[in-house]
């Protein structure tokens, strides 16, 4: 679904929003309804949490509902438009300060410090679930983008591992051998990212631009677009990146990535990703940074919330929403469960309680955060209205360029071109 089809769904949806205010944390009975995105051990993780809390609160029942990320915001824009929004859902970065704007979201403010404690959060863990002043999510984790990779394997071929120290240019380089190494047909030493958001971001921000200004305008130009359709177009012929038939068989959930299905020795993931990539893959795996923000490089990666969970406007049961979220932030027994799948805790008592009962994936993503933290650049504005269907436009030029539908220069154009178009609209 696009995102002008979204946000059409959205504005019919939420006319006369108002937050509501039923007590219904008094009735016998209450069953509420969760939403999120994720992979089976997401779930599964989830589930066992929401038993937990069933057990403490005699008379609740919470209802999950899940889906992979492709098919979330879609079903999510026709919940709204249907008015049949689920009590507690995940929200992501991208996309709260739209449905927040929209009044699909309820502020939780009233409920803070009484129902919802966030003394424990870090002043920015709490604003990153801010939009114009209020608190419409709270943060389940912190994590940043990360290179993910096939550690067993790499060791195995006997080539080093990527690091963050490395330039782009040598990562390709690294990329390329892997594939000779391996010497498996339709074997990759990494994805194919041309097509990947988050990637253009960081290589962005490394050279000083932006992906979206302040202004909710591009932050980039055709030359910084040719440059990066370059780079990955010159991988793919020197066999470091996944051919275009290959690389479409990923559909941006964990199960169908490249590195999962084995197709590829690397992927570009999120931190909080790696139980869940480790989940679905014998060979060990670890991460590191994206390249080129080494050797006194401009910081492309940042801190960012992993995702949030956010109460709908409509709920009749805002209350005993705001307790299941303060419930996933400060329980102890549940964030045992829960463990770093989500992020690193963004409660500090939390962090505390749950590092030592972390197996080496858990303790592998806390590092990360704390080795990256010094490292990182300031958290960027959000992306503006539109920003999803650019990031289509994306992987559909790069696909075209890898196909050879289109050039390089040609690519750049049309993506600017389109980009444009689609914010002028938002």
């Amino acid at each position: 679904m696009a995102d002008t089809t979204r946000r059409s769904l959205l504005t019919a949806a939420v006319a006369g929003v108002v937050a509501g205010s039923t007590p219904a944390w008094a009735q016998a009975d209450l069953r509420l309804r969760m939403y999120w995105w994720g992979s089976k051990e997401r779930a599964e993780r989830t589930e066992k949490a929401n038993q937990l809390y069933q057990a403490k609160h005699q008379g609740v029942t919470i209802a999950g509902e899940t889906l992979g990320w492709g098919d979330y915001w879609p079903r999510l824009a026709t919940q709204v438009a249907g008015r049949n929004v689920a009590d507690v859902l995940q929200m992501d970065y991208r996309y709260i300060f739209e449905y927040a704007r929209r009044g699909a979201l309820m502020p939780l403010d009233e409920f803070v410090p009484a129902t919802l404690h966030l003394g424990d959060f870090s002043p920015g863990a709490v604003d990153s679930g801010k939009v114009d002043g209020k608190i419409y999510g709270i943060s389940l984790g912190l994590n940043s983008t990360a290179l993910m990779y096939d550690k067993g394997l790499l060791q195995q071929l006997g080539v080093k591992e990527p690091a963050w120290s490395m330039s782009w240019s040598e990562v390709g380089d690294l990329a390329v051998e892997i594939t000779k190494a391996a010497k498996r047909d339709g074997y990759f030493g990494m994805q194919d990212a041309g097509r990947y958001e988050p990637a253009l971001e960081v290589w962005l921000r490394q050279r000083g631009r932006a992906l979206y200004g302040a202004d909710g305008k591009l932050g980039f130009d055709e030359q910084d677009a040719a440059e990066w359709f370059a780079l990955w177009d010159g991988l793919r012929k020197r066999g470091g990146a996944a051919a275009p038939d290959v690389q479409a068989l990923d559909m941006g959930e964990i199960d169908s990535s490249l590195l999962t299905s084995g197709k590829a020795a690397i992927a570009f993931a999120n931190s909080n990703q790696l139980v869940g990539y480790q989940a679905l893959n014998k060979s060990k795996l670890a991460m590191t940074m994206y390249p080129g923000g080494g050797a006194g490089g401009k910081p492309g990666q940042y801190l960012k919330p992993a995702m949030l969970w956010s109460v709908a406007a409509r709920t009749k049961n805002g209350k005993p929403a705001a307790e299941v979220l303060d419930f996933y932030a400060n329980d102890a027994e549940a964030n045992l469960i829960l463990g770093v799948e989500r992020g690193v805790p963004a409660s500090a008592a939390m962090r505390h309680a749950v590092e030592p009962s972390l197996d080496e994936l858990g303790r592998a993503q806390v590092q990360y955060i704390s080795f990256i933290t010094d490292k990182v650049g300031p958290l960027p504005a959000p992306p503006p209205a539109g920003a999803g269907e650019v990031q289509n436009v994306l992987r559909r030029v790069n696909e075209q360029i890898g196909f050879g539908k289109s050039s390089v220069k040609d690519g750049a154009s049309q993506f600017v071109t389109e980009a444009k178009a689609i914010l002028a609209r938002g």
